[in-house]
């Protein structure tokens, strides 16, 4: 165990589901320095291996982990060989990002995709979400906007999910009752809701990109979609790839 006098941080991130104690570590290291002492306690069963990855990746140091009861705490020390940006952690790898093409609009998919963005975002990637066709509905603003369309514009408009609230599952859609049955678990488990986990990862600097091709057949306009929100075409997207170590598609 580490005395107590040398900790310079505790939070407690007990209750909250992945990606939220990685998030929550990576939040508090970000405001530390170098050789200080973070005390991170968690009751989420993958934080016992996640910490010693993320620790691993960002060229920090765990000390310890231990679980007692439910509640796993660990000790992380700032690591003093690393470099540190704007933006986060330098990871060891020579490429240092993670680009993720989110198509579907189903709210399960889009969960998922913002749940890895977040936790690629706290290991110290640079997190491009590039959305297109249908994953579109996802950036949408949940209350209508006046802007002028042309009649198939109305109509594809009229027949999309708008927005977070509206959006299908994947399966056991059942005419709209499984996004309430989903929802209703994720709250009593306190996983955070699709639009809490959107609002973290632009809040740690995720990169939400539009792509103009799509939204010009689906006849999405720029002023329908939520703030922080950048219009761009693939090549933006494959800039964005060639810098990373992985992709995904959802």
């Amino acid at each position: 165990m580490v005395n107590e006098s040398k900790i310079t941080m505790t939070i407690d991130a007990c209750g909250l589901q992945c990606p939220g104690p990685i998030v929550q570590v990576y939040k508090a290291m970000n405001t530390m320095e170098n050789g200080d002492i973070l005390e991170a306690k968690a009751s989420d069963p993958g934080f016992m291996k996640d910490i010693k990855s993320w620790s691993e990746k960002t060229g920090n140091t765990l000390l310890n982990v231990q679980k007692e009861g439910k509640v796993i705490t660990a000790h992380i020390q700032k690591g003093t060989n690393i470099k540190v940006t704007q933006t986060g952690y330098d990871v060891k790898d020579t490429k240092n990002g993670t680009t993720i093409v989110v198509f579907s609009q189903d709210l399960d998919k889009a969960i998922a995709a913002f749940i890895i963005a977040s936790g690629a975002k706290s290991m110290g990637k640079n997190v491009s979400l590039f959305f297109t066709f249908w994953g579109l509905n996802i950036l949408r603003r949940p209350k209508k906007v006046r802007v002028k369309k042309s009649f198939i514009e109305k109509m594809f408009g009229r027949m999309m999910p708008r927005g977070t609230e509206k959006l299908p599952i994947s399966n056991m859609n059942m005419a709209g009752m499984g996004p309430i049955m989903i929802k209703s678990i994720m709250k009593k488990k306190n996983v955070d809701s699709l639009r809490t986990l959107m609002a973290s990862a632009q809040d740690m600097g995720v990169k939400i990109i539009a792509c103009a091709m799509s939204m010009d057949i689906m006849g999405i306009k720029a002023e329908e979609l939520i703030d922080g929100v950048e219009i761009a075409g693939v090549a933006t997207y494959l800039g964005d790839t060639v810098d990373s170590n992985h992709n995904l598609f959802i």
